[in-house]
């Protein structure tokens, strides 16, 4: 009989209105833990923490079963259009150590549209996280399905992207992923990449305080 192991990855998402940062927990999730809907103003206004079901067979370790768990931290759109920079950094970071005080942080997930390339809340992440917050954070591309209709490949794409956002990636280590919407078991291959980020990174976490 294989022996189960337990994991549990603790990420968080970050990212600006109308970016699908809460749609893309709930697919890391494979739920609907957190609301999401379309709207003019930002819609999350407090951090919420969600579960995911125990992942079975999705990693090995010699004959040993590891069942990954992941638990995503929402956090309120960045600059928000109803609250305060100052209210959300305070929120945010509370709620950071909070939940992920005494395990820590894997990965902190920057949501942005592959379609928009709009400023991104660094100011949001540097702050919350400390002076190591890039080497535990990626860029989630979603809506990369548009890149395919403007009949582009994901290096097309990145080739032609702004200064601004391929110096972000680079500081990122190139850590980045693409989501599309018509993506069959699209959770389970964004977890997978998500998983070669934390491999990467030798398990290690980031300590918040």
């Amino acid at each position: 009989m294989t022996n189960v192991n337990k994991m549990i990855i603790n990420m968080a998402v970050f990212g600006s209105t109308h970016n699908g940062k809460s749609s893309a927990g709930n697919i890391l999730l494979g739920s609907t833990d957190f609301y999401s809907s379309f709207d003019p103003c930002s819609v999350t206004k407090d951090c919420s923490l969600g579960h995911s079901c125990y992942l079975h067979n999705f990693m090995h370790q010699g004959e040993q079963e590891i069942a990954l768990q992941v638990q995503v931290l929402d956090t309120p759109t960045y600059p928000h259009s109803r609250l305060s920079m100052r209210h959300v950094k305070q929120e945010v970071k509370k709620a950071l150590a909070h939940h992920f005080r005494q395990e820590g942080l894997h990965l902190a997930l920057l949501i942005q549209r592959a379609d928009v390339q709009a400023s991104d809340p660094v100011q949001l992440l540097q702050e919350v996280l400390g002076d190591a917050w890039k080497n535990y954070t990626a860029v989630l591309f979603t809506h990369a399905e548009k890149i395919e209709e403007a009949g582009f490949s994901e290096d097309e794409y990145l080739h032609k992207a702004s200064d601004t956002l391929l110096t972000l990636l680079s500081s990122f280590q190139h850590k980045y992923i693409f989501q599309y919407k018509k993506e069959n078991c699209r959770e389970i291959k964004i977890l997978e990449r998500i998983m070669e980020f934390i491999k990467e990174n030798h398990y290690q976490v980031l300590t918040l305080t």
